[in-house]
């Protein structure tokens, strides 16, 4: 794998690079507000790399790597992640939206109002990611275990958590019309801030006593 390190790369460089068809390793490099819709960069590696409102719209990404990037408001609408990775990343409000995400991985990701409408997530996985005020709306988690994702204010309208392990989680104030939680487990989860009508989603789901007393204190309700 080709390696450039500490360049500042227009858009014509880059496409140099995916030409030859083979995948480039960047470190450190600078490719902000660069327009790469529709670049082919399958099995690409961007580390610590600056990607601010870079456009990846319907690029080819397959198996592509970004490691410590900074690229808010980047945008990634219909590119083809499967199976990327996103690690330490800050990728905040960057719309996915109608994006290709089968077994892709955001680990350790700033991903505040971030877009996911309409993406393609089969098997996709987070862990330790701020996803608050997301959009996150009909993503599938079943038989997940999820760790240390701050959801609060999201758009969760529809997710399927059945069968889910919570560790270290918030779902503050988040959207929760349609969501499943059929045999989820809760009890490593910030619930505050959810409606009566809410938590009705939460039949079948384990909690526990101290948020079993905060819903009811929705209602006025006391627990001794």
């Amino acid at each position: 794998m080709h390696t450039l390190s500490e360049q500042i790369l227009d858009r014509g460089a880059i496409l140099l690079l995916a030409n030859k068809g083979e995948p480039t390793r960047l470190v450190g490099c600078e490719a902000e507000e660069l327009d790469l819709s529709d670049f082919i960069l399958n099995g690409w590696v961007f580390e610590d790399c600056i990607l601010r409102k870079t456009k990846f719209r319907g690029a080819k990404l397959e198996q592509a790597h970004f490691i410590s990037c900074k690229g808010g408001q980047a945008d990634f609408t219909s590119a083809d992640l499967t199976e990327a990775h996103f690690i330490a990343c800050d990728f905040n409000n960057t719309p996915f939206k109608g994006t290709g995400l089968a077994q892709a991985h955001f680990i350790r990701c700033k991903l505040t109002g971030a877009d996911f409408t309409h993406s393609r997530h089969v098997d996709i996985r987070f862990e330790d990611c701020r996803l608050n005020d997301a959009r996150l709306r009909g993503i599938g988690f079943v038989k997940q275990t999820l760790k240390s994702l701050d959801l609060t204010n999201a758009d969760l309208q529809g997710c399927d958590f059945r069968q889910v392990m919570f560790e270290d989680c918030s779902l503050r104030d988040a959207l929760l019309d349609h969501a499943r939680f059929e045999g989820a487990d809760l009890r490593g989860t910030d619930i505050g801030g959810v409606r009566l009508e809410d938590a009705r989603r939460f039949k079948g789901a384990t909690i526990s006593r101290a948020q079993a007393a905060e819903l009811l204190s929705e209602l006025g309700l006391k627990v001794r």
